[in-house]
């Protein structure tokens, strides 16, 4: 994986839920599509990503009406999820993947997702997906703990969960999202590189960061050579029309924002817009595994 370093959003934004941000659930309907290229250099692709959909059922065993056996409620959660392996030999493919279905296990027997539509709900919710990587962490280290040839295997995970009108996003690593409204892109998530923490401090400039020595090395990954993670956690309201753009490096590598704002301006079909990224970075020279997935919000209903 490679870093793209670039100037950072400033942490206060409003995209970051405070005491005086209105928690509301509304209704949307997210229209999604993830699309991951191994690129034009690497052999493999150790990029992983997953779209899926929660929802209340109930199976019924016996009754004396005549109804059908399932009833599925009409409120639905919403899952999707970058993950950029590292380590070779496979060991990336394999890291980003046991984080995948760590999540997954996660999700269907742990987490509550009916919360309530306040901060306090939001914040137990980040809380919950903070304590999930965690746990995907310590499961990437003891795999890697009884196969030696894994041996500091890591990955990104960049996860946004949405329900009503409400997305929550956590974060770990170079991987990005980003949210797009009214033809402007924000960059949510922060670089957990070297060379973005230098930029932070201010002991570099943005022109040195593109051909820095050290613009590869990522400082906070799910798992690697040392227990514990650090995830960065951010909630935001979406509305009709909003776009969430979630991608591995491969992407920023080879595209500026700019680019990347004018295709979302000009393609609002996620799979068309997913798609022609992709190309774009192959185009561009395709150096790394490339993944993109991309949501938008529609009123519900709508076609």
């Amino acid at each position: 994986m490679r870093a793209a370093p670039s100037a950072m959003p400033d942490p206060t934004a409003p995209l970051n839920v405070d005491s005086t941000t209105p928690v509301t659930h509304g209704a949307l309907a997210p229209k999604a599509f993830g699309i991951t290229d191994k690129g034009r250099v690497r052999p493999t692709n150790e990029d992983q990503f997953l779209v899926a959909e929660l929802s209340k059922a109930m199976r019924i065993r016996q009754t004396s009406l005549v109804e059908p056996k399932l009833h599925v409620g009409e409120e639905r959660g919403h899952l999707y999820l970058v993950a950029d392996g590292m380590g070779g030999h496979r060991a990336g493919e394999t890291a980003s993947a046991l984080t995948v279905t760590a999540i997954e296990q996660f999700m269907l027997n742990s987490f509550k997702w009916f919360f309530a539509p306040d901060e306090s709900g939001v914040q137990k919710v980040l809380a919950e997906f903070q304590a999930a990587i965690g746990h995907a962490d310590a499961h990437v280290m003891a795999e890697a703990a009884e196969h030696p040839e894994l041996s500091g295997m890591g990955t990104t995970v960049t996860l946004a969960f949405h329900l009503g009108s409400q997305v929550c996003l956590v974060h770990v690593g170079d991987s990005r999202g980003y949210f797009y409204r009214g033809r402007e892109l924000q960059q949510v998530t922060h670089d957990h590189t070297l060379v973005a923490d230098l930029l932070r401090s201010g002991a570099i400039q943005p022109e040195e960061a593109a051909r820095h020595r050290y613009r590869h090395i990522i400082t906070n990954v799910v798992g690697g050579e040392q227990v514990g993670v650090k995830v960065e956690a951010h909630a935001f309201e979406v509305k009709a029309g909003d776009r969430l753009l979630l991608c591995s490096d491969g992407l920023t590598e080879m595209l500026t924002n700019e680019a990347i704002a004018h295709v979302l301006g000009t393609t609002p079909d996620p799979q068309e817009a997913a798609t022609a990224l992709v190309a774009q970075a192959n185009a561009a020279g395709g150096r790394d595994n490339v993944t993109v997935l991309i949501v938008r919000f529609d009123e519900a209903g709508s076609t």
